[in-house]
């Protein structure tokens, strides 16, 4: 038994990657932001301040891939021909 074919829905994988870079904008600019503030508050430093910009950085993209795996849930990226 043949499985259907499956073809690619585009205005659902555009819909997600466009949403994306929204999303990763605001997570990515929120977490060097809150970096240079947090650096700044308490004198850490440069050395400190790029420390937390790789501990924010990383928490953004923990943020975006869970962001685009239930994007995915909602707009499957495949349909059946």
């Amino acid at each position: 038994m043949a499985t259907p074919a499956r073809r690619i829905n585009w205005t659902n994988v555009s819909t997600v990657i466009s949403a994306a870079i929204l999303i990763g904008a605001e997570v990515f600019g929120a977490a060097f932001a809150g970096s240079w503030a947090l650096a700044t508050l308490f004198e850490i430093g440069s050395t400190g301040q790029r420390i937390l910009d790789v501990v924010f950085v990383l928490c953004g993209l923990v943020v975006m891939a869970q962001f685009v795996r239930y994007a995915h849930r909602i707009e499957p990226f495949t349909a059946r021909a």
